[in-house]
């Protein structure tokens, strides 16, 4: 049986939800996310997203986990060729000046990150995310400077996001500090 033109099937109308729930949350914030919007934004009836999500904490965990994973994927591909620390700076350099330009993304890190400081139950999916970073970044440094390192990436795509004046060899020279062994 096929499908009806313009019909998603159930798997595909949940990640539907899921990335449009990510454009509302860009748009309007996790403050002005609902199901209502969410599923207007989708073009799917109201009653879609609460079959497929139990409540709206579900569809935002839901959201805000495809984001980690996205995010976390490019990283590790940026990282994926680099055989040295040197390399991995230059990679890291790279993923902060050219992968992290869409400002859609930092607004949905920064609701992550705030969503998760008032609800206890998904702050354990930003530290997996965090670990997931030093775990990439392992191969390169020990445990305790990739956790910096990972730390310092954070911080220099917040201030990169709202503010200017951080440039290439602004970024290298910060990440030769927490690595000195790195030429």
């Amino acid at each position: 049986m096929s499908a009806t033109p313009g019909r998603r099937n159930d798997g595909s109308r949940r990640d539907l939800l899921i990335d449009t729930a990510l454009e509302v949350i860009a748009e309007h914030g996790v403050a002005g996310t609902t199901h209502r919007r969410v599923a207007a934004a989708a073009g799917v009836p109201l009653g879609s997203t609460t079959y497929y999500f139990a409540d709206l904490g579900d569809l935002l965990r839901a959201a805000f986990g495809r984001l980690a994973d996205q995010v976390s994927e490019r990283f590790e591909a940026r990282l994926a060729p680099a055989r040295t620390p040197a390399e991995a700076i230059d990679a890291i350099t790279d993923y902060i000046l050219f992968d992290l330009e869409d400002p859609r993304e930092g607004a949905l890190s920064y609701e992550f990150y705030a969503y998760a400081i008032r609800h206890p139950e998904v702050r354990s999916m930003v530290e997996a995310w965090f670990a997931r970073s030093q775990i990439a970044l392992s191969r390169y440094f020990d445990a305790e400077t990739a956790r910096l390192v990972d730390t310092m990436i954070e911080g220099l795509c917040t201030y990169r996001g709202l503010a200017s004046g951080i440039d290439e060899a602004q970024i290298r020279r910060a990440l030769a500090l927490l690595s000195p062994t790195v030429s």
